[in-house]
This record gives C-alpha cells, structure tokens and sequence, in this order.
C-alpha cells in the first residue's frame, strides 16, 4: 500500500484550491471544510457526504511517490449502488474533478461498470493511453477501440494515445484500460460519469491500490472521502 504523510496532503489541496480559483472554479462550502470546521457542525445534516463520500481523494495509487504516480480527486455528487443505501441515494449519475500535475500519471486502469466522459477543463494538455481489456483483464493489444471523442465516433489501435485539449472530452466505456498523464502543465479534468464506488470498481493493472495509507506527522487540515469515520469519532467523542 502506498505511503503519504499528512504534510503533504494538506499542503498538496491547498495547492489544488489555489490553482482552480486561478481557473475560476469555486467549490462547494464543505469543499473548503476543514477539521475543525466539521467539529462545530451538526453532522446529521451532512449524511450524504459521508454516504456517498463527497470532497477530497488523494491518492499515489501504491507508487509511494505522488509527483510522477498520483491524482487529486474532488467528488462533487454521486449515487450509491450499496444495497443498505441506494434507495437513499438513487441518482444514477456522479461528478468529479481530476486534478494532474505537470508530469504526473494516473495508472492503468479500468472499472468494471463506470462508464464515464473525462473532460479537459483546463490548464495543458491531457494525454490518454487506450487498450481493450482480454476475458482475463490484461491488456488487449489486437482489438481496436471505438470511442466517441467530442461526439465524434473515432477507431483507435491498441496502445493509441489521445491528447485531449482543453475544452475536450473523451467517453470511456467499463472494462476500457486507460492510463493518463498532464503534458507540459498540470491540468484541471473532470468526470462526469455512472454512479460509482471506488472501493469495488477499479481494476489496476498493476494491482496498484486505490487508497493510501497516511502518516499522521501533521494534525488533519483537510478529512479525504475515505476517512469521515474521523470526523465521527471526534464528534462522538465530544459528545461524551
């Protein structure tokens, strides 16, 4: 499992803030949330995101080195295919924003039933890498790919690699393997894509892991999607 220290995260979403205001994207107000901030607020009426795991997700994928190996992740929506809380959250669709730096990949992959449209919002170029996957999910390098590019219907060889310039946009269909990086300058993506769950429908194909482990050498500034259950916990413990 890949290793970060809460330094770094918190100093790399501040960084993230900076540069999309830069850009002219303001986030939701829980997206500027920070610990203490959630100690004072009535967390009952915050459910959802903590449901469906709203806000912020960094993640080196198990690289141990997030510069060249890495992605900062804000989830505005999502749905939830969990059977305890689907009927709860049925909105079939979910948003995020994909923040690349300069240089930095984001691994191979595929999902088992995400179809999703990533979109260039801003800053340099996006590059993408397609294959098909095989029966036994490696990479299928004799099938072409047929994808939709801005609307337009496009074939791609095995192995293609599409630059997609600010402003475009690529759909990317399940069990598609796809691994993309930020050319010259680091890029604002986004997604708008299936109701997902990143704990169950990423296939890397280096058995990479989705989430990383964290060090606690910092005190928290901002809490990830994947660890509300801190949030809760301070504030059960107040509660005593």
């Amino acid at each position: 499992m890949g290793v970060m220290n809460r330094s770094e995260i918190n100093k790399i979403v501040d960084n993230v803030i900076d540069f999309i205001h830069q850009h002219q994207v303001v986030l939701p107000k829980f997206g500027y949330f920070t610990l203490q901030d959630w100690k004072k607020l009535d967390l009952a009426q915050w459910q959802e995101v903590f449901d469906v795991e709203l806000g912020w997700d960094v993640s080196d994928f198990g690289g141990n080195d997030f510069s060249t190996r890495g992605c900062v992740l804000f989830n505005f929506r999502n749905g939830s295919i969990k059977p305890v809380l689907k009927d709860l959250y049925p909105n079939p669709y979910a948003e995020k924003m994909l923040f690349v730096g300069k240089d930095q990949e984001l691994p191979m992959h595929f999902h088992h039933h995400k179809m999703e449209d990533i979109i260039n919002r801003g800053g340099g170029d996006l590059m993408i890498e397609l294959y098909n996957s095989t029966k036994d999910e490696e990479l299928d390098k004799v099938n072409d790919l047929h994808l939709s590019i801005d609307g337009q219907k496009l074939c791609f060889k095995p192995g293609s690699v599409v630059c997609l310039k600010p402003g475009s946009s690529i759909r990317v269909n399940p069990r598609v393997y796809h691994r993309f990086w930020a050319e010259k300058e680091s890029v604002m993506a986004w997604e708008v894509s299936k109701t997902n769950d990143d704990h169950v429908d990423n296939r890397f194909l280096d058995n990479g892991d989705r989430f990383s482990q964290i060090i606690e050498d910092e005190p928290i500034k901002y809490v990830l999607c994947n660890e509300y259950e801190k949030v809760l916990a301070v504030s059960k413990s107040n509660e005593k």
